[in-house]
């Protein structure tokens, strides 16, 4: 029978198949094509940014701009540099050299969207912070430059270059240069030092700041620990010390049109107070500096009567100035007692000495904040337990101070504390009432120089850091009235007439070559009433007989605002000199001797000649005129 299919079979079902295409293959092949090209992008872009910080990547980089000036990156020699704008001039070049010489290809700037400030982290070692801060004047732009230690172990250093811009300002040297391009000075502390003991380091006078020729100024803060150093011809570096404190490095540099401009309108206000005129008589009377011998108030007043009688016989008037020793005599400093109280400030002075003829010389006393630890002054102060009447350190361990000693005039001795007001009162009493009794017209300061702590590898308390010890002293002296001090710092508009450094009898820069240089350094620092250092020097242990270097000396001197002398003419070169100032307000003649019985003198301005060994009566001398007679046999 064949076989019939039925027509309508039922349908077999169909298995489900899971269809695989190689579409998850191929995802897979994509995925690993894709990583390798992203690694290779990668690779490619690392390459690029390399070779651009590098290779490719400008020297210099803006990193501030102002409207007038800009600071540039120079990376090749990490260094930030001041630029105008519009004629493109550098007139700061500042080496950063306070890390390792590596290649920095560029500074990031962590305030990118602050205008007026920049920020950047050198290598993890110390923040830089860079502002736009505010002018002096309209024409002036100024740069606020903070470096801050990021661990202990960092020392910041900023140097600045002396390639095509002369520097002055800072501090004063021993052998002066203006400018101080030609100073080599190591690094040391920036504070006051006593350059009769120290020749290498800073003098008398000193200010953190620094005029360049090119119109930039560079101001310091002065609150912070500082080094300087300069390297001759090439840089002067800022250092901050190394230490736990990790002291930042800030300093301000602004830039104006042309060094005139930048000094009337930042170097005038250094010290930012409304500047004092001291009392002027100084200025017409020739100092004469007295170091006669004498053991004993009765002999010192002896001594001083002789020598105002020789000044008198050679019709020369003037201010008779005292050494400290000297002083001294003239007190009764063993019989002094530090008061509890006011009713114990009076002096008993020597009975032996009649005071009447001293007060009829015209006196400059000298006084200083040391005294010997083998005065009785000094004695009883420890037996009231006035031990913080003198610089001391405190002892954590014992729980008692001991009185810092030092060396002063060849004695060990302590150091009046400034800090005390009891101390300071009762020094300014002692000092008042000795002038008063002495009937001296002016009081010369000694001894502001120095750090007394640092000398000792001590750390100073916050109110004595620095030079503050030196300004604070000004302060006192500037209550005095008529007196001159020997230190200075920010204190240019106290009332003051300033001492300038001694100088050697030579013609070495550390003599007669450096008085100008000297004098330009005073006055641009704003200290112009000052005393320069007697006619011939003061560091030789001998009077002046070199009549050359003595005649150079007193011409030089002579158009100065004192005449200080310490060897008199008389001993020198009496055939030589004349020494016949005005000296009374309004007058304009006078009797002038001309030394040298036998010789010839003619008189400069008339061309008239005169005999030695004669005077000349009622010579006029009119405002405009300096008679000057010179020698022609």
């Amino acid at each position: 029978m064949p076989h019939t299919r039925p027509r309508n079979p039922s349908p077999i079902p169909i298995p489900e198949v899971t269809w695989d295409s190689g579409l998850k293959e191929m995802n897979e092949t994509w995925k690993g094509g894709i990583a390798c090209l992203g690694v290779a992008v990668f690779f490619v872009m690392t390459i690029g940014i390399i070779y651009w910080q590098v290779v490719d990547q400008p020297s210099k980089n803006w990193i501030l701009k102002g409207s007038a000036s800009g600071l540039l990156w120079e990376r090749k020699a990490r260094s930030l540099i001041l630029q105008t704008l519009k004629e493109e001039k550098t007139v700061l070049e500042i080496h950063m050299r306070s890390f390792p010489d590596v290649d920095v290809p560029f500074l990031k700037d962590l305030c990118w969207l602050n205008k007026t400030e920049f920020c950047s982290t050198w290598e993890a070692m110390a923040d830089l912070t860079i502002s736009l801060g505010p002018s002096f004047a309209s024409s002036t732009e100024c740069y606020g430059i903070h470096w801050r230690p990021l661990h202990c172990q960092v020392k910041l250093k900023d140097c600045f270059s002396m390639l095509n811009i002369s520097w002055y300002g800072g501090a004063t040297a021993s052998n002066q240069h203006w400018p101080l391009n030609s100073v080599d000075i190591k690094s040391q502390p920036f504070i006051i030092s006593n350059l009769t003991q120290n020749p290498r380091a800073f003098g008398s006078v000193l200010e953190r700041y620094f005029l360049g020729s090119t119109g930039v100024t560079v101001i310091i803060a002065s609150d912070i620990p500082l080094s300087v150093s300069v390297e001759r011809n090439k840089q002067f570096c800022l250092e901050s010390p190394l230490g736990a404190d990790m002291v930042p490095l800030q300093y301000t540099v602004c830039v104006s049109p042309n060094i005139t401009s930048a000094h009337q309108r930042v170097g005038s206000r250094l010290s930012g107070q409304q500047r004092q005129l001291p009392e002027t008589d100084l200025l017409g009377l020739p100092v004469w500096r007295y170091h006669g011998a004498a053991d004993s108030a009765a002999k010192m007043e002896r001594g001083l009567r002789s020598f105002s009688n020789r000044l008198q016989r050679h019709l020369v008037e003037g201010l008779i100035s005292l050494s400290e020793h000297s002083t001294a005599l003239l007190r009764n400093m063993d019989n002094t007692d530090l008061p509890v109280v006011r009713r114990k400030r009076l002096h008993t002075l020597r009975p032996d000495v009649d005071y009447s003829l001293i007060k009829s010389l015209k006196l400059a006393i000298a006084l200083s904040p040391y005294t010997s630890i083998n005065s009785h002054l000094f004695q009883r102060s420890l037996q009231e337990g006035k031990e913080d009447f003198w610089l001391s350190h405190h002892s954590e361990l014992s729980g008692y101070t001991v009185p810092l000693l030092t060396r002063w005039k060849g004695q060990f001795s302590a150091r009046l504390n400034v800090t005390n007001q009891a101390a300071v009162v009762w020094y300014m009493d002692q000092a008042k009432l000795l002038k008063q009794q002495l009937g001296a017209e002016y009081v010369a300061f000694e001894g502001g120089e120095g750090n007394l702590f640092m000398e000792q590898a001590i750390p100073p308390p916050p109110e004595l850091r620095g030079d503050t010890y030196a300004y604070t002293l000004a302060l006192m002296a500037a209550t005095l009235g008529n007196t001159s001090i020997s230190a200075a710092t920010r204190a240019s508009h106290l009332p003051l007439f300033h001492q300038m450094n001694p100088r050697q009898s030579d013609w070495s820069y550390a003599g007669l070559k450096g008085i100008i240089p000297s004098v330009l350094h005073y006055s641009l620092l704003g200290y112009n009433f000052f005393i320069p250092d007697a006619i011939g020097g003061t560091l030789a242990s001998e009077f002046l007989t070199d009549e050359e270097l003595y005649i150079r000396w007193l011409q030089i001197v002579t158009f100065l605002p004192v005449m200080s002398f310490c060897t008199p003419p008389w001993v020198c070169c009496d055939d030589w000199v004349l020494v016949a100032p005005i000296t009374e307000q309004g007058q304009s003649q006078r009797d002038i001797y001309l030394p040298g019985e036998g010789q010839k003198w003619m008189d400069t301005n008339t061309a008239e000649v005169f005999d030695g060994g004669t005077f000349i009566r009622n010579y006029s001398v009119t405002i405009v005129d300096v008679p000057v007679f010179i020698m022609i046999s």
